[in-house]
Order: structure tokens, then C-alpha cells, then sequence
């Protein structure tokens, strides 16, 4: 698959930064063109892998922003961002929608550039691209407080009906109690990274790599064509990488031991079983996905066909769905074998509605809280015996 990956606000900017990095250690293609866009100027300087001239400053003229960020506020991120969208249209442009099979776009739902602005930018792709475009949104934890969860509530609404789908990563489900907030970001990162790199580069090989269960971005984007929310599960295990011939690997040498394809036959469901298992992207219900596509990727020689039949019919019961896709992605000179598998259009996401539910009570209590007080302020000033008039 090819995209053209773009980065809204300073989450969404290093989760791509991120996936820049890990397509580099892994030797893959995936993101043909990349952007980042904020409303801070420190925060567009932070960016490792995305080149300089990739990179928008939006709102460094709007007086409620000057380049120093928009302080959390949505509506403030919306405003800034429509403002300055010829500018990102225009650095839109050398995108070769030719080359590229769908657009991802990024974001922190917490804050307010990613979160407000977000939307704004997905409008303005789909009216120059007929392109999928998809969204992969970063959930505030409950650690984080009620004005980051209404951000995220308003924001999902906004996300979820204008993408072909929205990928969700949950804060909550990931960060260690032992870590800083800065090093749980971190690896949350680079957690995610690898799970979209791995999921949605398959296919991308060169002619020696032959794929016996191909992959390809038509199978993604099918998959993914069931607009709602989605989420993804990853296991990986390290391999002694021995590049083997295609008949080999498949079962065509005469000197293959059958107890060494039952035991590659093994690894490959229990890999599997462990992504579905395993720490979701966004906590869900497996049966409650519409659709599922798994992809296999390492060395051809770790790969089995009866261990991937034998994955897709565990899949087709836990996910009670026949919509069940697995495919293999070779890579020759991988030192480790992984499973990435996409859940698509989940119904069953209960850290959604605990979100909805933390954002309805902190939009209670900051109104509560405003009223008491323009109370104060108005007492402050008033004179209690009303003996003095205004100047006008």
C-alpha cells in the first residue's frame, strides 16, 4: 500500500514522525509522502524523520494563536485551521495522488489543534482527492482530565463521519504506572508505529520475495471500507532468519519433516491468537468486528499454509464473521516474525463510551464552574449598597 501520511498537531506529527522511523529500521515504503501541521511552532521543530520543507505552520497570524498553539481549545484549533486552508491546500499539492492508494491522517483527539483542526484538514483532502481517507486518532487517558475527554467526544463525532474509517488508539490501555507521561508517549509511539507500518505495508516487496497468500492494498482498503471504527492487535516473535527457496517453503522439497510444518503450523496460530489477545490499539470485542484481515510478516521459511488456514478458521469463530482475510508479507531479511490484525468497524469499544461518559460530566462541571464565577466577579466589583453609577 502507498499513502500519503499526514501528522495534525503534535501528537499526530510524532505518531507519523514514528512510522517514518520504523519503515527506515525495516526496510519498507509505505508512506510515499508525508506532512505535519500545527498551530506551535516548538512542537513543528520536534519531528525527527518528516524533511523540513514537509512541514506547515498554520495561525502564526491569527492573534488567538501567533504560532504558540491554540492552549487545548477546539474550537480555537477549527478556526486556525480554516484560516490558513489555501496554505495547506497549496502544500498539498505535490502530493502524486497517482502514486498513492489512500491518505492517513493523524491526530492527538485530546488537544486542540489535532482535534479541531483534524476535521477541517480531511475536508479539504476529500474535496481534492477522490482517494480513501483514513484517520487514526490518539484517545486522551482518564488521567489526562474531563477538558481533554470533551475535546475527544466532540472531536470523534467529527472524525468518525467524514473518514472511509477511523483507527482508534487508546492512552489508557497503553501507558505503565512506572513510566513519566513523556516516556509512555513515547513508546505508545512507537507501539503504534509498528502496528500500522506492519499492517498496512504488505505487498510491498520486491519480485525475490514471492507472497503464496498475496496482500495487497485492494484487500486493505476492502477491509477498511466499512466507514465506523476500527482497531488493531499485534504479536511478534524473533526468528533465526534462513532464506529458503519458494518450493521449500511451501512444502515442495522432498526432504521437508512434517513434525517441523506442524510446529510452523503451531507458531503461526498461536502468533496470531496472541494479536487478537493481546493489547488492542482501542479495547474492543472481537465478534463485534464487521470484518478482519490479519497480514504475516518475516522470513518466508517461518511461514505455513496450514498455520494461516488453520489462524483464519480460529478468526472466523472468535470474530463469528466470514469476512476473514489472511495474507503474508515476506521479508527475507527479517529477524523477527509478527501478526498484525485489523479489526474492522468494531461495535463493542467501551473505553468510547467511558470517554462520552467523562466528557458529559466535565461539560456540567465547566459550565458549572463559569457560572459560579461571572458570580463572583460580578460581586466583586459591584457595590453592595448600589451608590455608585458606572462611567457609562
Amino acid at each position: 500500500m502507498k499513502l500519503a501520511t499526514i501528522g495534525v498537531g503534535n501528537a499526530g506529527s510524532k505518531v507519523v514522525d514514528r512510522m517514518v522511523e520504523f519503515e527506515s529500521e525495516t526496510n519498507r515504503n509505505l508512506c510515499r509522502h508525508v506532512h505535519a501541521i500545527n498551530t506551535a511552532r516548538t512542537d513543528l521543530a520536534k519531528p525527527e524523520y518528516i524533511p523540513e520543507e514537509q512541514r506547515v505552520l498554520v495561525g502564526d497570524t491569527n492573534q488567538k494563536s501567533k504560532g504558540h498553539g491554540v492552549g487545548g481549545d477546539v474550537e480555537i484549533g477549527a478556526e486556525v485551521m480554516s484560516s490558513d486552508i489555501d496554505e495547506i491546500r497549496r502544500a498539498f499539492d505535490d502530493i502524486e495522488i497517482h502514486n498513492v492508494d489512500a491518505i492517513l491522517v493523524a491526530a492527538g483527539l485530546g488537544g486542540g489543534t489535532g482535534s479541531g483542526g483534524g476535521p477541517v484538514v480531511i475536508d479539504a483532502l476529500q474535496e481534492m482527492y477522490d482517494e480513501p481517507v483514513y484517520a487514526l486518532g490518539v484517545l486522551p487517558g482518564e488521567y489526562e482530565g474531563g477538558r481533554p475527554a470533551l475535546n475527544a467526544a466532540r472531536s470523534l463525532q467529527s472524525f468518525v463521519n467524514k473518514v472511509d474509517n477511523f483507527i482508534g488508539f487508546d492512552n489508557d490501555a497503553w501507558r505503565a504506572r512506572e513510566q513519566t507521561i513523556e516516556e509512555g508517549y513515547e513508546e505508545m509511539n512507537r507501539e503504534l508505529a509498528a502496528r500500522i507500518v506492519t499492517l498496512l505495508a504488505a505487498g510491498e516487496t520486491d519480485d525475490s520475495e514471492v507472497a503464496e497468500n498475496a496482500m495487497d492494498s485492494s484487500d486493505i482498503i476492502r477491509t477498511l471500507d466499512t466507514d465506523g471504527v476500527s482497531s488493531i492487535g499485534y504479536a511478534a516473535t524473533a526468528v533465526d532468519a534462513q532464506p529458503e527457496g519458494l518450493l521449500d517453503r511451501w512444502g515442495g522439497s522432498t526432504e521437508e519433516d512434517p513434525l517441523d510444518d506442524a510446529s510452523q503450523a503451531t507458531k503461526i496460530k498461536s502468533l496470531v491468537r496472541r494479536a487478537t489477545n493481546s493489547r488492542l490499539t482501542l479495547p474492543c470485542g472481537v465478534s463485534s468486528a464487521e470484518r478482519v484481515l490479519v497480514v504475516l510478516s518475516g522470513p518466508p521459511g517461518e511461514f505455513s499454509r496450514k498455520g494461516i488456514e488453520s489462524a483464519r478458521q480460529w478468526l472466523e469463530q472468535e470474530a463469528e464473521t466470514v469476512e476473514v482475510l489472511v495474507g503474508d508479507d515476506p521479508r527475507e531479511n527479517s529477524s523477527r516474525l509478527a501478526a498484525a490484525v485489523l479489526l474492522s468497524n468494531v461495535s463493542d469499544a467501551p473505553r468510547i463510551e467511558t470517554i462520552q461518559n467523562q466528557a458529559v460530566d466535565a461539560q456540567e462541571q465547566i459550565a458549572e464552574q463559569q457560572a459560579a464565577r461571572e458570580e463572583k466577579i460580578n460581586d466583586l466589583i459591584t457595590d453592595e449598597n448600589d451608590d455608585l453609577d458606572p462611567v457609562v
